[in-house]
């Protein structure tokens, strides 16, 4: 198929493909007689593979590491359980930062919802941050 086709049948732009393929996540396209790129149905298999990694949070170098492992002929199941951990790890410790910040946020609410005019000093911007 060619690139508009995949594009289509994949919800991507051909810019992407051109970007994926330029960067090594997608295999170069054949081409045509008349030189258009000519993909087979492996790419729509590999940009599924790259749309899913995306939406568990992996970076596209790291997609690039587990995709250079398939097409050294080994199964990437160890690699990918790796990059999973540390994408927990790492979303946990996001999820504890954020909660850190809306509990102090609250706070903050809590004390400018009773505005206290008079202490407002000129110097201060404002009182509550």
């Amino acid at each position: 198929m060619r690139i508009g086709e995949l594009a289509a049948a994949t919800g991507t732009t051909t810019k992407t493909l051109r970007f994926y393929e330029d960067s090594g996540l997608l295999r170069p396209a054949g081409r045509t007689a008349t030189g258009y790129r000519e993909y087979t149905e492996e790419a729509v298999a590999r940009l599924d593979f790259i749309r899913r990694g995306r939406a568990a949070g992996l970076t596209l170098a790291q997609i690039r590491e587990v995709l250079a492992v398939r097409d050294r002929g080994q199964a990437p199941c160890q690699h990918v359980e790796d990059l999973l951990a540390a994408r927990l790890r790492d979303l946990d410790a996001q999820i504890a930062d954020l909660r850190a910040l809306r509990d102090t946020v609250a706070e903050l609410h809590v004390a400018a919802s009773t505005p206290d005019l008079g202490s407002c000093h000129p110097e201060q911007v404002c009182r509550y941050l």
